[in-house]
């Protein structure tokens, strides 16, 4: 019950501060845009139209929704620290584990709904200009959506354990600008760059699938670019077939993602003075 008390206080103050208002926005004018000029040219190809709003959204979730979860978890704790009002807040019968389980179901449940309002605002607009729209690619786009609020949820637990490890804000954000660029960019260049080096020599299967889930935006592309007809689309059909990760194991991988982070971050402010 204190969670949920400690959630409705963070989705009080996102609505104070325009979280949700910025964050839906924001989702539903890019979603908009990728939908109508992404699926413009399928019509004289015979490609389904939301197949590729699917492919677009992926990509557009893999830079911007990290990011997002980064920007709202990243001061959750340190902040509260430096404006004083985690003793406050600590005073209350409250545990301390309460405490970041309730921020962080708060924060979720904001980026869910900016998520699910403005991707399904891009699919409700495709429909309304009589776009055919099959059943598998209507479930692909559902899963799409889930799986987006799911890699949410691993940065927003990764933003949580930089916040109780950070003393001060200006540190915490710097730490959460580089954990996105890891991740988004720099990770997927260097592993690119080992390929190229072994010069043409496979890869072992096993160490491919280890290096693919050990970044979750890898494991949320696979997911939703490595079969079905989006594979095609997204040029990420030849790498899912060399590897052994089906869709349960990469789900698997990002609950992971979001337990040892979170449960990491719950252990550390457990212990942190205030």
């Amino acid at each position: 019950m204190n969670v949920l008390i400690v959630a409705r206080k963070e989705i009080q103050e996102g609505l104070r501060n325009r979280w949700v208002l910025a964050t839906t926005l924001l989702l539903a004018t890019l979603a908009l845009t990728l939908s109508f000029l992404g699926s413009a040219p399928t019509g004289n190809v015979g490609v389904n139209r939301l197949d590729v709003v699917i492919v677009s959204l992926s990509s557009l979730t893999i830079f911007l929704v990290p990011l997002i979860a980064l920007l709202l978890s990243h001061d959750a704790i340190v902040g509260e620290a430096e404006r004083g009002t985690l003793l406050l807040l600590l005073s209350y019968p409250l545990g301390r584990s309460e405490v970041v389980f309730g921020k962080f179901l708060g924060h979720l449940a904001i980026l869910a709904f900016a998520t699910l309002f403005g991707y399904g605002a891009a699919a409700a607009a495709l429909t309304a200009t009589g776009a055919a729209i099959g059943a598998e690619s209507g479930r692909a786009f559902a899963f799409m959506v889930a799986s987006s609020v799911l890699l949410g949820a691993v940065f927003l637990a990764i933003g949580y354990l930089t916040s109780t490890l950070a003393r001060e804000r200006s540190t915490a954000g710097g730490i959460a600008i580089g954990i996105w660029l890891f991740f988004v960019l720099i990770y997927d260049m260097a592993l690119l760059g080992a390929l190229v080096a072994a010069q043409g020599h496979a890869v072992p299967s096993l160490l491919l699938d280890l290096l693919l889930v050990a970044n979750p935006t890898d494991a949320y592309r696979l997911l939703n670019l490595g079969s079905g007809s989006t594979a095609a689309l997204s040029g990420m059909g030849g790498i899912a077939g060399h590897t052994g990760l089906s869709a349960p194991i990469l789900i698997g991988a990002l609950i992971a993602w979001i337990a040892v982070p979170l449960g990491w971050a719950n252990v550390v402010f457990s212990r942190r003075e205030v």
